[in-house]
């Protein structure tokens, strides 16, 4: 199981163009042959995508519901809850899912993250149905007891310990999360906070598979080597006969204005300083494609970090050695608020101050002087070239059209969202740098590192 908190780039969207560009369009819709879409009756969206090319195919099911759709003291149980979905349904025994995946000689996980949770698997083609019909199964049927979730709490908890509380990099991404938002829940880790999850009961658990795990809530995407028609028709065999359920009220939680600075020190054992720059920034919105701020954010972390000799790397890891390393993510299609964020590991003997300052002066450049047509360019092609290798990867395609539908876009806007790109100026990515990477909108978190313990007890 997986965690992804991880944010949309260039290079995501470029993969995409490269998948359709394989497609046989049709001239009567507009939208590509090989892709199909249909909606049952109990509210369940199938969208297959043909790729004939391996006879391979990838199931994957997506239930619109994250870390986003939790509330304080109920943090972790999204992820928690995908945990479960491996411990048996009326029909398959605990631990038995993931041992007949294996024996129909496939791979199978799952991931959480803030905006959807998601299980896949992918199999030899002839072995599609039976991924089918038990994936089904456990949207309706899942059945654990209360000592197999005392014991899968544990799990999670050590991940937590493992994964966050003694990574310091995961700790500082966490206290910039909590720090830049107020309201929205974006703030909370998906994994959770140590306390929720030391409080959470089995029957939270099911509370929440009893609201989120429904056919009206669920986007199924297969892709591979498939008959559209007999795989509609085993989906609807399988998925088809559950029955759709009214979902929990989403509430907006919209994040207040922030009106000045925000800043957070955490001191946890490292190696070296690190620190975050978070701006909050626009994403882009379903149904406003042609909002031009979105593409060009995107286009200015190419700018700034899109290849070794992007600005930053080029100027404050280069030239004045101040960081080790700088990071630059921007996710431009999510549920929630979006930050534009610029993260480093200092070099020794450099601090923060002159950190920053080289990193304000790399943006005073763009600010007074813009970019280069030139430059521009060159990052259109060199994203689109260096992307080539992922037109055979079956499952992300699967992935690319889950994620943009969870988001609330139709796997139709990717190529309306790739044009809008193309058609960027300089002028563009010069003008939301400079609208929005202002300190009124900032939000600096800082590792302050601390000395790890020896775990030598000395002797001979």
């Amino acid at each position: 199981m997986v965690i992804l908190q991880m944010h949309t780039t260039l290079r995501r969207l470029f993969f995409i163009l490269l998948v359709s560009s394989q497609c046989v369009w049709a001239a009567s819709t507009g939208t590509p042959a090989g892709t199909h879409e249909y909606q049952y009756p109990n509210g369940l969206k199938l969208i297959i995508q043909e790729d004939h090319r391996a006879p391979t195919v990838a199931h994957m099911v997506w239930y619109r519901a994250g870390s986003m759709d939790e509330f304080n003291g109920r943090t972790g149980l999204a992820h928690v809850l995908e945990h479960m979905m491996f411990k048996g349904t009326k029909t398959v025994k605990t631990g038995e899912f993931s041992r007949l995946v294996a024996g129909l000689g496939g791979r199978e996980n799952a991931f959480t993250s803030r905006d959807y949770t998601a299980y896949f698997q992918q199999v030899e083609k002839s072995k599609l149905n039976e991924v089918i019909k038990l994936e089904a199964d456990r949207m309706s049927n899942l059945n654990f007891d209360d000592a197999e979730f005392l014991k899968e709490i544990q799990v999670v908890m050590e991940e937590r310990r493992l994964r966050t509380e003694d990574n310091p990099g995961s700790l500082l991404n966490e206290a910039l999360m909590a720090t830049a938002f107020m309201s929205s829940p974006y703030r909370h880790p998906v994994v959770g906070w140590m306390n929720d999850l030391q409080n959470m009961k089995a029957d939270d658990a099911r509370a929440w598979y009893r609201s989120w795990y429904a056919p009206n809530n669920a986007t199924v995407v297969i892709s591979g080597d498939v008959d559209p028609e007999q795989t509609r028709q085993a989906v609807e065999k399988y998925y088809g006969v559950i029955a759709a359920h009214e979902l929990p009220p989403r509430k907006p939680q919209l994040e207040p204005a922030q009106k000045g600075i925000k800043q957070v020190l955490v001191k946890a054992p490292a190696d070296s300083a690190q620190f975050v720059m978070a701006w909050k920034v626009p994403g882009l919105q379903p149904g406003h494609l042609d909002d031009y701020e979105p593409y060009a954010l995107e286009l200015l972390s190419a700018v700034l970090d899109g290849y070794d000799n992007a600005r930053l790397n080029r100027i404050i890891v280069k030239q004045e050695r101040v960081v080790d390393d700088v990071n630059v993510s921007y996710d431009m299609i999510s549920r929630g608020p979006a930050l534009f964020e610029i993260g480093t590991s200092l070099a020794k003997g450099k601090t923060v101050a002159q950190a920053q300052a080289s990193i304000r002066n790399v943006l005073r450049a763009i600010f007074q002087s813009g970019v280069l047509n030139s430059e521009l360019a060159r990052i259109k092609v060199r994203l689109l070239s260096s992307q080539i290798y992922k037109r055979d990867s079956i499952f992300g395609q699967a992935m690319e059209i889950g994620s943009t539908e969870m988001a609330g876009f139709s796997w139709r806007d990717i190529d309306s969202i790739l044009e809008k790109m193309q058609t960027i100026t300089p002028e563009q990515v010069q003008a939301v740098a400079k609208k929005y990477l202002l300190d009124e909108n900032l939000t600096i978190a800082v590792l302050d590192p601390q000395a790890r313990q020896s775990t030598d007890k000395g002797g001979k």
